[in-house]
């Protein structure tokens, strides 16, 4: 009998990105390593649950979601968010940045300061620096400040995060945009006196994310489907989604689609590394793909 795994999702640190699965296992992933799983035959996606604690009715959600949880536990979730703005109380220090996914692609966010720059690493922000640290409302204020006053969003499509991964400018080119826009926020008046502005160091993740001499990708994983399975050879990984090297090209997998589902190895990097080649014993896919086309490559610049 096949063991089965469960997903937590991608995280990452300093080393780079690790896939996690159920009970703290995780597989370390690289450009070059063989990603490889599949979808447990007949089953269904089940809630996450929320805070640490599992969905009491183990309710069935859409396979589309990145959320995987319903919408009781979704709610539980947002009482303690603070990107929901229900976590006004926070007496932590928090830092406020400018993060640039690519060419007109820069938005303002905050983390935590005890964080360090792992926010960024799963938003997939190709280049970032600091603005400044203090109290958290202090943060949010300086954060609306910027929406208001230069119009820099604090969301930006995945969509149009990923159409451009593969054909990115040089590293002055990078930078650019966030050091016109750092210079600015110096002139903006209203800046929270209790946020301690931060000099302009910008940090690059292209090589982190081992997004040199990356391939366009020709589609996106739409959902995970029950008896599918996919095998291919990672090119790439910045924020949630892997680049994928498959037998119909390059695909685009966000790893949040994996999370609720019971996933088996099929050979290569899995919850059941190790186990066998299965239905595909070479590079594939059998996920449900929207393909790419030249319109996708196209710079948005609203919001979700």
């Amino acid at each position: 009998m096949r063991r089965v795994w469960v997903c937590s999702g991608l995280r990452w640190s300093g080393d780079g990105p690790v896939l996690v699965w159920g009970g703290g296992r995780g597989s370390p992933l690289a450009p070059g390593r063989r990603v490889a799983f599949g979808v447990v035959d007949g089953g269904v996606r089940t809630c996450v649950g929320a805070r640490g604690n599992a969905c009491p009715v183990r309710a069935v959600v859409s396979p589309r979601g990145t959320g995987a949880r319903c919408e009781e536990c979704a709610r539980l979730d947002r009482t303690h968010s603070v990107a929901a703005d229900t976590l006004a109380d926070d007496p932590r220090p928090y830092r406020v940045y400018l993060a640039w996914f690519g060419p007109g692609l820069v938005k303002v966010g905050i983390t935590r300061a005890e964080r360090g720059s792992a926010r960024l690493l799963e938003q997939g922000a190709v280049t970032f620096t600091w603005l400044g640290q203090g109290p958290l409302m202090a943060a949010r204020r300086a954060e609306e400040l910027l929406r208001a006053a230069l119009k820099v969003p604090d969301r930006i499509p995945y969509a149009g995060k990923r159409a451009v991964r593969a054909t990115l400018p040089g590293p002055e080119e990078r930078v650019a945009e966030i050091r016109e826009l750092h210079g600015r926020v110096g002139d903006l008046e209203g800046w929270p006196e209790s946020l301690r502005r931060a000099a302009f160091e910008p940090v690059d993740h292209t090589d982190v994310f081992g997004l040199a001499g990356l391939p366009p990708a020709q589609g996106v994983v739409r959902e995970l489907v029950a008896g599918g399975a996919v095998s291919g050879e990672l090119c790439g990984a910045a924020g949630p989604d892997l680049h994928l090297l498959t037998g119909r090209g390059v695909v685009v997998l966000d790893t949040r689609l994996m999370t609720g589902w019971e996933l088996t190895g099929v050979g290569g990097v899995g919850g059941g590394e190790g186990e066998g080649k299965g239905a595909l014993g070479g590079f594939g896919l059998t996920f449900p793909v929207r393909e790419l086309s030249a319109a996708d490559a196209g710079v948005q610049d609203g919001l979700f």
